[in-house]
């Protein structure tokens, strides 16, 4: 297993106590916290799905509010070797003798959740020290559907794939300590591990010295389940909340499953080369304690404490605001000096003294020449406008706390509706721009934005999910679940986007603050920093400065299966990135302009969407440096989605920058004069 250096740091901001804030501000917060005040006042609501449970023991059960059973679900069990998770059934382990599947929302089955129930059964405050779960599982030498069993369950054992648990909508984690005297809470658990044939632990084998036979596989068949709970005697409500769950798995060999000893022996070994037949007997202990420290509301604490690494992700804070902030001073000095001075400048000279200057207002009568390809670029625009609104309300609506990894596939879920549901806005912005180019050829424009960047999303989406079904993956969307997503997309999205195509197109096209000159001017020599490709690589740099520290979270949270729950940092670095993309954008575009190079549509949008290069790249490196993947099939899917995420990136960041320089172009000819 490897073992991860956790370094907890508190960091406390301290607010400057001069003028701040004015009085403005202060009456503002004043009302904020009476309506606090006021909105407490009433009972509390809990987000649906996330109430809290009681529990009661058989004897002192009070009414229908307090359940005596407490239910173990299981999930599906991945593996950070490989990207395909598999189903609990698909291994031979213990089977519920009646599953229970509870519904699982759009976003669960998208990310290949399958919670079924568990054959683990066991009542509030009745814990036992050696229970057998389900009849002796025994693999024959001779029988070829035993050995596919085992050798699958092998297989497992060797990629290092995790169980994961539930117990009242909470993780069972496995809780171990690490360097530095740390304690990592973990929420799965391997299914066992192998010594290889050189004698070199692997994974969680190094937890045991007794696991030190060359070539053998060590079965965690046991589990010592622990189960804290937070009574409500002093409180004034009835039974108890559960507050935490964690697990210490063990491979025991049993003899005889009615005479069971969980109390240690020897492990549970299972030889790589099967030359006899195997028995697997498994079983589970359950003890509960009181602890009246830890409130319900704060029950995930211990696991997110152990979690690796608020005092980084300040750093990454600190990082990107040095990069705002120095772009910030850029573009302050070119508005409020060098800017005003060129204005000042231009309009004071006559007309024939402005031929023999040299500088943007040179450009005026061909700076808002449409752009080769306006249709395409109008589409990238609906579309980059669509993902916009879309991650900003997620992710607002993530830093509120609806979209907690409590509420599971929540996340997913709300991004893919706000998609659905925002294609007015896609089609509104691609019509009217598309007829500030000049663009006649409405109807192909409207089909394009609805269906070109979703058809290639889809087309790739469906290709991996084709790789999943052959591998008999729980990632693999079910034929029902592409219908529905076709429904959602040709049903509602589509019919949105003509709706708002429809107003776009009837809106007049935008007026522009100068004429376009019929004869295009020739554009002079530029030196190689005002071409357009040195400009373009350079523009993506800072932008991917500010994210890519966070980048790394949230791909440990994707590919390595790490709980990401810190939203308040993300939405941040959102806010920080737009701000970056926006100045470098407008930068590059004063510098290309002063060398009356007017070719700055497609510049805009591909100077910060080249930032989408460098995240494909770093995800490059990320796979090689920091994954451990092997086989074809993962491969093939850890690129293939990284495909998806680059493309949404690049329209996303390219439509900031384009926004940002068409309103700083706007701007600056609005107020100059020209004759």
């Amino acid at each position: 297993m490897a073992l991860f250096l956790l370094k907890k740091q508190k960091l406390y901001p301290k607010w400057p106590t001069s003028k701040w804030p004015p009085p403005i501000l202060r009456s503002f917060f004043a009302l904020v916290c009476l309506l606090a005040l006021y909105i407490r006042s009433f009972s509390a609501f809990y987000l649906p799905g996330l109430a809290p449970v009681s529990f009661c023991d058989e004897e002192s059960k009070a009414g229908e509010d307090c359940q005596t059973d407490i239910q173990l679900f299981v999930n599906r069990l991945d593996s950070v070797e490989s990207v395909l998770p598999y189903e609990y059934d698909v291994f031979d382990f213990c089977k519920d003798v009646k599953e229970l599947r509870p519904s699982e929302n759009l976003g669960q089955v998208l990310f290949g959740e399958r919670i079924e129930s568990s054959p683990y059964k066991f009542k509030f405050n009745q814990g036992f020290k050696c229970k057998l779960v389900c009849s002796t599982k025994t693999y024959k030498q001779g029988n070829k559907d035993d050995i596919a069993k085992l050798d699958f369950i092998k297989m497992g054992m060797q990629l290092n794939y995790q169980h994961h648990w539930i117990i009242d909508n909470m993780p069972v984690t496995w809780c171990y300590d690490v360097e530095d005297g740390q304690k990592y809470c973990n929420p799965g658990f391997p299914i066992g591990c192998l010594v290889a044939g050189d004698g070199r632990a692997k994974d969680a084998c190094v937890i045991n010295s007794e696991f030190n036979k060359k070539n053998t596989f060590y079965v965690f068949n046991h589990v010592d389940i622990k189960i804290k709970y937070h009574s409500g005697k002093q409180e004034g409500w009835t039974g108890a909340r559960l507050v935490a769950a964690t697990l210490e798995p063990k491979s025991i060999k049993h003899t005889d499953e009615k005479n069971l000893n969980c109390d240690g022996g020897n492990p549970m070994e299972v030889p790589a080369e099967f030359n006899g037949d195997v028995s697997i007997i498994y079983t589970y202990a359950v003890t509960f304690e009181e602890d009246n420290t830890i409130k319900w509301a704060s029950r995930w604490d211990y696991i997110l404490v152990s979690m690796p690494h608020t005092n980084i992700q300040w750093f990454s804070i600190m990082n990107s605001l040095v990069i705002v902030l120095f772009l910030s001073g850029m573009v302050a000095m070119i508005m409020l000096r060098t800017l005003h001075k060129d204005i000042a400048r231009y309009n004071q000279v006559d007309q024939e003294d402005a031929q023999e200057e040299s500088g943007w207002k040179q450009v005026h009568g061909d700076v808002f020449r449409p752009p080769r390809k306006g249709m395409l670029l109008s589409v990238f625009l609906g579309q980059g406008t669509q993902i916009f609104i879309m991650t900003f309300i997620t992710l607002f609506l993530a830093c509120l706390g609806f979209l907690s990894p409590a509420n599971r596939g929540a996340l997913m879920t709300c991004a893919v509706v706000l998609w659905v549901l925002l294609g007015t806005p896609a089609g509104y912005v691609s019509a009217r721009l598309y007829k500030t180019f000049g663009g006649e050829k409405w109807k192909t424009n409207v089909l394009l934005t609805a269906l070109l960047c979703p058809g290639i999303v889809f087309a790739d989406f469906f290709l991996m999910n084709l790789i999943l079904w052959g591998e008999g993956s729980s990632a693999a969307i079910p034929f029902g679940t592409l219908v529905a997503i076709l429904a959602l997309w040709f049903g509602i999205s589509v019919p949105l986007t003509f709706v708002g195509a429809y107003f776009g197109f009837k809106k007049p096209a935008i007026e522009q603050p100068v004429r376009t000159n019929q004869i295009p001017r020739q554009i002079p020599e530029q030196s190689f920093f005002t071409k357009p490709i040195p400009g373009i690589v350079m523009g993506g740099i800072l932008p991917f400065g500010c994210i890519f520290i966070q980048l790394f979270f949230i791909l440990n949270s994707i590919w390595s299966h790490q709980m990401y729950y810190m939203f308040g940092f993300l939405f941040l670095v959102f806010i920080i990135l737009l701000i970056t993309c926006s100045e470098a954008t407008i930068l590059l575009c004063y510098f290309h302009l002063c060398a009356e190079d007017y070719h700055w549509w497609w510049r805009s949008f591909l100077t910060s969407g080249f930032t989408a290069v460098y995240l494909f790249i770093y995800a490059v490196h990320y796979f090689f440096s920091k994954l451990q993947i092997i086989g074809m099939a993962s491969t093939i899917l850890y690129f293939g989605y990284t495909m998806i995420m680059v493309l949404i990136f690049f329209l996303f960041t390219g439509t900031i920058g384009f926004f940002a320089c068409f309103w700083f172009v706007n701007k600056i000819y609005s107020v100059v004069k020209v004759d």
